[in-house]
């Protein structure tokens, strides 16, 4: 048998260079260093100028000191080369923090984009089932601002660290000067390593708050332009403006709190090192006028003592980036470490060449930790055959259509396409042969050309154009200024609900899928149209099994067999007209569907 053959994209972008940690016990910096290892090039090429740099800032007091006690104090050697010595000292330094910064930002960037890939890619193996129960907000806050706050501690991450070293060696120098002055300087730093303790311990709940109800704020702004015709159809703006506003106002609240812990304890650890300043001053003073240090040392010390107030300065921005990047993470995680559920069985085998056949055998089947849809299951539909699912409102029509191609898996019984258990077939191959086009399509703001193409983007135009013909879209689109060029706007809400239904199945058709469903497909297209596009159907896809889910009688005509679903079962299987002679419940829901188009039951009997 020859193997299947997924359809060739030639990858336009590069793919992330690793995927982060998968053991969800480690902690959430250990889960992501492979990520970050991935461009060690990039880090220890900045970590290298990062500390040449900061060699060249400890140098600077060091050769101050020299030239004040020998060039001007002593008199001892000449001025002009300490200069020269302190011009080199900044230029070198000037470039090689630009180097290093360049360097850590292109990082963090390329960190961005890996993750933001690595969380999509994930999203596109997820099952629905996922996707049934998570808002689509909630994915879109972690997708942006979530990754945007673990990539902007990346980026400062390594910065602090220097700050840190900086501190060690200035601490060094120090103690090579004098051991009562260093000790002077560091008398204040028990008080900031509390103070600091303490801002985190209160930040990191806050920063978990703050990312959820910013995710909140995503979900509300989604779903009211997503619903602005509900919306607007409903006079309820005002009602969406208050919820947004309410979300809003707990962001607030929260960002307002966590504002205030920065305000309450950042003074205290910027300004308790100034106070080992005025300590140097006084205590160094008092030793230069008693001979015992000279005016070079109390100058090159009181530098060392700002050097080591830098990482104090930002300890407080630092630690509210860390422990929002450790929330923002964890709730990465929480999609990353979400296992699809529908996957590939170990052995699986592709489905090439398929004839069609699809069986389901005393299947039952419930959406999650809801009630049971399906109940014991069973109906055959051959190759080639043309089938209508009918049967009231909940009677499970479109869940047999989402079973086929394994959106769902069963949780009894099996379902089998050509004699195989869908299980048993891998997902692109099975997905390849099946074509489904429901009630509401989705069009991408794209051009019509795209969206018909979009199951084949190889396609040629003259196949994209035969394509729109069977299913009755090519005038329309001939008629648009643009044509085939025409972009739709989102979801394709430009055009209306039957143009939308006619490029679905165009982009269906263009798939050439053995096993086409239309599950409500052409419910807002006219009989005339309907009835052209399923002889083109006839005439297009030779030897093509398709399922119909029908709500309209025009649509049921079109069928070789119906099958009556109730309550989650097979109640009777049969043609049209031998279903109206023997079924008294076909006839109660074919008098529904008579009540919807307005048409007497008479004439269908």
């Amino acid at each position: 048998m020859a193997a299947f053959e997924p359809l060739g994209v030639v990858p336009r972008y590069d793919a992330p260079r690793a995927k982060v940690d998968p053991n969800a016990e480690h902690g959430w910096l250990r889960r992501m260093w492979p990520v970050v290892a991935a461009h060690r090039v990039l880090l220890v090429g900045s970590v290298v100028a990062a500390l040449l740099a900061l060699f060249a800032q400890v140098a600077v007091p060091a050769v101050a000191r020299e030239a004040i006690d020998e060039a001007l104090t002593d008199r001892t050697a000449d001025l002009e080369p300490f200069v020269w010595g302190l011009v080199a000292l900044a230029v070198a330094r000037g470039l090689l923090s630009f180097v290093y910064r360049y360097g850590l930002y292109r990082m963090a960037y390329e960190i961005e984009y890996d993750l933001r890939s690595i969380l999509y890619r994930h999203l596109t193996r997820l099952s629905f089932s996922f996707f049934d129960r998570v808002q689509s907000g909630q994915i879109i806050s972690r997708a942006n601002s979530d990754i945007r706050s673990v990539q902007m501690f990346l980026a400062f991450a390594p910065l602090m660290a220097t700050s840190l070293l900086t501190f060690a060696v200035a601490f060094g120098f120090m103690l090579t000067i004098h051991v009562g002055l260093t000790l002077v300087a560091l008398c204040t730093l028990p008080g900031v390593y509390l103070v600091g303790v303490l801002l985190r311990n209160r930040v990191f709940p806050l920063s978990w708050i703050i990312q959820a109800r910013l995710a909140e704020v995503a979900t509300i702004v989604d779903e009211s332009t997503n619903g602005v015709r509900v919306v607007k159809s409903f006079a309820r703006e005002e009602q969406q403006v208050h919820l947004l506003a309410r979300a809003a106002q707990r962001v607030k609240w929260a960002s307002v709190v966590q504002a205030d812990a920065r305000a309450t304890h950042s003074p205290w650890m910027e300004n308790l090192p100034r106070l080992g300043l005025a300590g140097v001053l006084l205590y160094g003073g008092w030793l230069v006028i008693e001979g015992q240090a000279t005016i070079g040392t109390l100058v090159a010390f009181n530098a060392y003592v700002v050097m080591l107030q830098a990482p104090f300065r930002m300890l407080g921005f630092f630690l509210m980036l860390a422990q929002r990047a450790a929330a923002s993470a964890q709730r990465i995680y929480e999609v990353l470490d979400e296992p699809p559920e529908i996957v590939d069985r170990p052995g699986a085998t592709d489905l090439v060449d398929p004839e069609g056949a699809v069986v389901f055998s005393e299947v039952d089947f419930g959406y999650r930790d809801g009630p049971s849809i399906l109940r014991d299951l069973s109906l055959s539909i051959a190759p080639g055959e043309t089938v209508a699912l009918v049967g009231r409102t909940g009677s499970g029509k479109s869940t047999v259509c989402r079973l086929i191609p394994r959106f769902y898996d069963v949780d009894e019984g099996f379902l089998r396409v050509d004699g195989r258990d869908v299980r048993d077939l891998t997902l692109p191959s099975l997905r390849s042969h099946v074509g489904i086009v429901t009630d509401e399509p989705f069009l991408f703001s794209e051009s019509l050309h795209d969206n018909i193409a979009y199951g084949r983007p190889d396609a040629s135009d003259e196949e994209v154009e035969a394509a729109a013909r069977a299913a009755q879209a090519h005038g329309f689109i001939e008629a648009l200024p643009e044509g085939y060029d025409t972009v739709v706007g989102e979801r394709g809400y430009t055009l209306s609900g039957g143009q939308r239904q006619r490029i679905a199945i165009a982009r269906a058709l263009l798939a050439r899928p053995r096993i086409l469903i239309l599950d409500d497909a052409t419910s807002a297209v006219d009989v005339q149209v309907e009835q052209k596009i399923h002889e083109a159907l006839t005439s297009l896809l030779v030897d093509q099994t398709t399922i119909l889910v029908a709500h309209r009688l025009s649509t049921i005509a079109l069928a070789d067999r119906v099958l009556l679903l109730d309550d989650g079962r097979v109640a009777a299987d049969g043609t049209h007209s031998q279903l109206l002679a023997t079924e008294p419940g076909y006839a109660a829901v074919l008098a529904q569907l008579e009540d919807a188009e307005e048409r007497p039951l008479e004439e269908v009997l």
